[in-house]
């Protein structure tokens, strides 16, 4: 049965590769917060421009977060991290975070992509930051890298948040059930 030991093998390592992906490298704690504060800048840009009514909604919105994500799906299996903030709004304030992401289903591919939250009512906020956890069905086609290729771009409601979501770049087809975790990087708040 070598298909099941390959499949195994890559079962195990894919934390790893994941981690990898999802990495902001070497750095003093000021450079990685300026290093994920310069990517959320650059995914409201992106996302102003393909969707320029979210402009008014996130500055009418208490708060909001952006994250940056890897992600693998190999035929039953799909797992996934990434790194991003939180801003508060009213009070200004940062909260750096991760997230990883686990699920089941059909599909093969691997894909760099983008969330953006936006929090209706600073309940939400606090809840997000103190617990995190989102689950979920996913279902996408990719193919992009740079600025060539097309993407699937979704939107979805989750009661008092709004989450828009891009490929930045990858080839994938998925339909996965999944579950995210999000929670606060100890090491940069």
């Amino acid at each position: 049965m070598p298909s099941i030991r390959i499949l195994t093998v890559i079962i195990l390592t894919l934390p790893l590769v994941l981690n990898g992906c999802a990495s902001m490298g070497d750095g003093s704690k000021a450079e990685k917060q300026q290093q994920i504060l310069k990517m959320k800048d650059s995914v409201l840009t992106q996302l102003f421009a393909k969707k320029p009514d979210t402009r008014a909604q996130i500055n009418a919105a208490p708060g909001y977060a952006v994250f940056s994500n890897a992600s693998i799906n190999l035929l039953l299996v799909s797992a996934g991290t990434g790194y991003g903030v939180v801003k508060n709004r009213r009070t200004g304030h940062y909260t750096y975070m991760n997230m990883a992401e686990g699920g089941v289903g059909l599909g093969l591919g691997a894909k760099d992509y983008r969330l953006v939250l936006v929090f209706h009512n600073s309940q939400a906020i606090n809840d997000f930051i103190n617990s995190g956890w989102s689950f979920g069905g996913h279902a996408d086609a990719a193919a992009k890298a740079a600025d060539k290729g097309a993407s699937v771009e979704g939107e979805a409601h989750y009661g008092d948040v709004t989450v828009y979501s891009f490929t930045e770049s990858g080839l994938a087809l998925q339909a996965t059930v999944k579950g995210i975790k999000f929670w606060q990087d100890k090491a940069l708040n």
